[in-house]
């Protein structure tokens, strides 16, 4: 995401951003006030998915949480069988069954039916008129290890496994209407990609302490045997096999349920399929070459003009497009083939601007070749920022970037449309996914021998190379970049370890936590006012950005990589109270893939959880070769528990630049990226940023 922006004096991008969304507000009428892969995660004797023609005569709602049709999300009542698919199952919205916006337009569900389940860091969604979750004795984001208690109001089991699920409970803070106030469940562990997993919520409490009764559709269906002409006698025998789960592995009696229901994640098959399916296809059609590149630019500093980098190239790389108009202009999505696989249009290409700064000490000594990535809505050129230069003179290296297409400078029309218009929103997550494309191809350029080492561009004037291709292509990226950085480093067959910066993972939980997202709530609160189909929209969202965002990758980008891909170590650096990406987005991310935590995180007293950094391993001995996470802490107060963004004054100033500008976490970043070892640059403190 970008650096942070004051009001005092607004940037260029916020002032745009403001301007485009103001347009589009005018556009909409205000309404009146009002971890490793599963198979299929069907066991027992869960009962088949209904067929299509099944779930067409079947009512379009569950009707065991009336409050919206697609509550409780997710929801495997909104899937169909399919044996074709990794699952076995297949998301079958309608438009019936989707939100629809203040125009009154439906959306087209034709994109999130390609899925075969839910996100794996899909909140869990509900509507519990009354509930207080302290009375209930829900698990709250400070204490995540009360979830797992033998008397927790809200169980989750994986029913494969039969494990219990960690999570925290939160009520929609954004929500003015306690009517229509979602209760928010999110794992704090990202689930496994392919399970299928059990709900049961029980002994849930208004705010006196009273407890609340089930609604009368789901009393029924948790009551006797109901007779087949039952209207929800379908239903009741669709979740017999949830309560015989949570009788089993947590030991519910189905009297004393609230609500239960079941849903299936989607498999990694599906949702890594598109961007692996254009990956070995146009490295396939590359072979053994380096990519047709054009260089524009060549800009040689003098001392006098840039202390840090002795030149400066740009240009652009050519790369095969299987977008669906030619060049893959804003607002084009995938050309799907017959096979429903992401297909290249004849001769379609896409033209990747790129960037390059080159340090002065690789005129003496050949310098690491390093991707950059750069912050929201950004483009290329944030690779000339001051801290890049900073890491490029004090560590050799060069670092090369191109546009997150699909969330750069360009693509923001396109981004402020989708969210008063959720039809819209495929074009950001297929062309995000070219994007990642556009930056392993440039990675290729910067690896390749007889890529830029090969060009005039990148020789001294000795003739020799620029960039040392022995030590190959690593990948750094800050905000946006950390965010991306994970799904670029997951499939790419050339980079071998990345750092990501101020990182986190899952928009639809960072967007409610993230004062970025504050100048566009304005836009999804005219189109979707209502609070409780805001966080659906979002969820939904998901179900299509964990194609094009790290979410949706995390249990291969270390440990147990995707087809034709090498295993990857990253280093995340967060900063402590980051106000653009919540830390709480970090912790399941570090926690999904595996990565131990520096120790000390932070001196006592500073975090506010009861055990600060529950369920992540703390590294031990130093140099560690592994993933891991580093928490840098410039002072600034906790994050609110809440969904809700900090903001300066009330929670100091925002630290999301800080650690990128430290000197001892860029020392960091150079030795993981060069060796592989995470040191101690802290000397066994708190790591400390300013």
């Amino acid at each position: 995401m970008h650096p942070p922006s004051r009001p005092r004096s607004r940037p260029r991008l916020s002032r745009t951003l403001t301007a485009l969304a103001g347009a589009l507000l005018l556009s909409v009428p205000a309404l009146p006030a009002a971890a490793h892969d599963g198979t299929g995660g069907d066991g027992g004797d869960r009962p088949a998915p209904l067929s299509a023609e099944e779930r067409a005569a079947a009512p379009a709602c569950d009707p065991i949480d009336p409050a919206a049709c697609l509550l409780p999300f997710p929801n495997d009542w909104f899937t169909v069988r399919d044996r074709k698919t990794g699952t076995g199952r297949r998301i079958a919205f309608t438009p019936q069954t989707l939100p629809a916006n203040a125009l009154g337009q439906p959306a087209d569900p034709a994109a999130w039916n390609r899925g075969d389940g839910f996100s794996p860091g899909s909140a869990l969604i509900a509507k519990i008129p009354g509930i207080d979750l302290a009375k209930s004795g829900a698990a709250p984001i400070t204490d995540i290890a009360r979830s797992l208690s033998r008397d927790a109001p809200i169980v989750i089991v994986d029913t494969t496994t039969g494990q219990r699920w960690p999570y925290w409970a939160e009520l929609d803070a954004n929500a003015a209407d306690p009517a229509r106030q979602a209760l928010l469940v999110h794992p704090a562990r990202n689930f496994i990609p392919g399970h299928t997993y059990a709900v049961g919520l029980r002994n849930l409490r208004d705010g006196s302490g009273t407890l609340l009764a089930a609604n009368e559709a789901f009393s029924r269906i948790a009551g006797r045997q109901l007779p087949r002409e039952d209207p929800l006698w379908a239903r009741q025998k669709q979740l017999r096999w949830v309560f015989d789960e949570l009788a089993d592995h947590a030991r519910i009696d189905k009297r004393s349920l609230y609500l239960a229901w079941d849903f299936t994640v989607a498999s990694s098959e599906n949702t890594t399929g598109d961007l692996l399916e254009i990956r070995d296809d146009a490295f396939d059609q590359l072979g053994r070459k380096a990519p047709t590149y054009t260089v524009t630019s060549v800009v040689d500093f003098t001392p006098e003009q840039d202390a840090r980098i002795a030149r400066e190239v740009k240009g652009f790389v050519s790369v095969p497009s299987y977008l669906n108009a030619p060049g893959g202009p804003p607002g084009s999505a995938f050309n799907l083939g017959r096979d429903g696989k992401p297909e290249q249009l004849p001769g379609n290409t896409q033209q990747a601007p790129f960037q390059c700064e080159i340090p002065r000490s690789a005129l003496t000594t050949p310098s690491q070749a390093s991707l950059y990535g750069h912050g929201l809505l950004g483009r290329e050129r944030e690779v000339a920022a001051g801290n890049v230069k900073s890491m490029a003179a004090e560590h050799n290296f060069s670092f090369c970037a191109t546009k997150w297409i699909g969330m750069s400078d360009e693509d923001i029309p396109v981004v402020i449309s989708a969210l008063t218009d959720m039809s819209k929103f495929r074009a950001v997550a297929d062309r995000l996914q070219q994007g990642v494309l556009d930056t392993l191809f440039l990675g290729r350029l910067m690896a390749h021998p007889k890529g830029f080492a090969a060009d005039p561009a990148f020789r001294g004037a000795d003739g020799r190379p620029l960039l040392d291709t022995r030590k190959g292509v690593v990948y750094d990226g800050n905000s946006q970049g950390g965010i991306m950085g994970g799904i670029t480093v997951a499939v790419s067959q050339d980079v071998k370890r990345g750092v990501l910066g101020v990182t986190g993972m899952n928009y639809s939980v960072l967007l409610n936590r993230s004062s970025d997202f504050v100048q566009f709530q304005p836009l999804i609160d005219r189109a979707y006012p209502d609070k409780l189909d805001q966080q659906l929209v979002l969820s939904l969202f998901q179900l299509l950005w964990d194609r094009g965002e790290t979410n949706g990758y995390a249990a291969h980008l270390t440990d147990r990589p995707l087809p034709d891909t090498p295993r990857h170590q990253v280093l995340m650096q967060i900063a402590f109270g980051d106000h653009q990406v919540a830390n709480v987005a970090a912790e399941v991310q570090a926690r999904t893939i595996g990565a131990r935590i520096a120790t000390p995180a932070l001196a006592p007293g500073r975090s506010p959880d009861v055990t600060p950094y529950w369920g992540i391993a703390p590294i031990t001995r130093y140099p560690y070769r592994g993933s891991a996470m580093v928490v840098w802490d410039s002072g600034t107060p906790a994050p609110p528990q809440t969904n809700t963004p900090p903001f300066e004054p009330d929670y100091g100033e925002d630290p999301h630049s800080a650690p990128r500008n430290t000197a001892a976490a860029r020392q960091q970043k150079a030795e993981f990226l060069t060796t592989g070892k995470v040191v101690d640059v802290c000397s066994g403190q708190p790591c400390r940023s300013g």
